[in-house]
């Protein structure tokens, strides 16, 4: 049914459909920044369409394309139809310090995944009604989802401001909150028998999981043992028990 959907909005905006794809299932078009709206709109007022549901809105950040000449961003917005059960992902390609269009007017949860995508990717939507930070304080500097956001720097870069009669945690420091796919764990784990990750474990020659373990190892041994102990026959001479006792 989704399917059908791609070929309607294909019929609809010709040329402004930019690319498309159906990955395990997903049917998902890339459509041109100026179409954003249209192609929302129709998507939610078509009867044949009828995506009534905001799923999600979100962004992508390919900074490798931003050498290439091209636009920096995806934009990926997530729609399905409770009427008639079929879904449909569709992205736009923002560049680096350009607008992208709101969908708050077609969708009101539009508002607040907008804010999210601006606090975090820094992508500001011409025409949103409160363009501002949801996520970090005011004070936050960058943009922490950008793939160039530096691992090692430590906010807040405001004073710790702490208050009187509330329970109240300090800071994360440097090592807490990092991605977790940026870190250097081979250098981390080098020499010291831990590992992580099955993966992780793997390349650095550790123990690959629990159950290659030394603790699962002596686990298995117990339970051999008991396993063992419950099957042993009866000692002889031993006379089974008599009725009633």
């Amino acid at each position: 049914m989704s399917q059908k959907v791609v070929a309607k909005l294909e019929k609809e905006l010709g040329d402004a459909i930019l690319a498309k794809d159906d990955f395990r299932g997903d049917d998902e078009v890339t459509v041109d920044l100026k179409s954003w709206v249209k192609a929302a709109q129709f998507l939610k007022e078509d009867p044949d369409c009828a995506m009534d549901m905001f799923g999600d809105l979100t962004a992508v950040d390919w900074p490798e394309r931003e050498a290439e000449g091209e636009a920096r961003f995806d934009l990926v917005l997530y729609l399905r139809s409770v009427e008639k059960k079929h879904r449909i992902f569709v992205r736009t390609r923002v560049a680096d310090g350009k607008e992208a269009p709101t969908l708050s007017e077609v969708w009101p949860g539009a508002n607040w995944a907008e804010r999210e995508v601006y606090d975090m990717f820094g992508i500001e939507f011409k025409d949103h009604p409160d363009m501002r930070r949801i996520l970090m304080y005011e004070e936050f500097e960058g943009w922490p989802l950008r793939k160039d956001y530096p691992i090692d720097k430590a906010q807040p870069l405001v004073e710790y401001r702490d208050a009187d009669d509330t329970l109240k945690l300090p800071p994360f420091g440097i090592e807490e909150g990092q991605p977790f796919g940026r870190i250097d764990w081979e250098g981390r784990l080098e020499g010291i028998g831990e590992q992580v990750s099955p993966s992780i474990g793997l390349q650095t020659g550790e123990r690959r999981a629990l159950s290659d373990s030394e603790i699962a190892e002596e686990q298995s041994a117990e339970l051999d043992k008991r396993t063992a102990e419950s099957h042993k026959p009866e000692e002889a001479g031993a006379s089974a028990p008599s009725e009633g006792e």
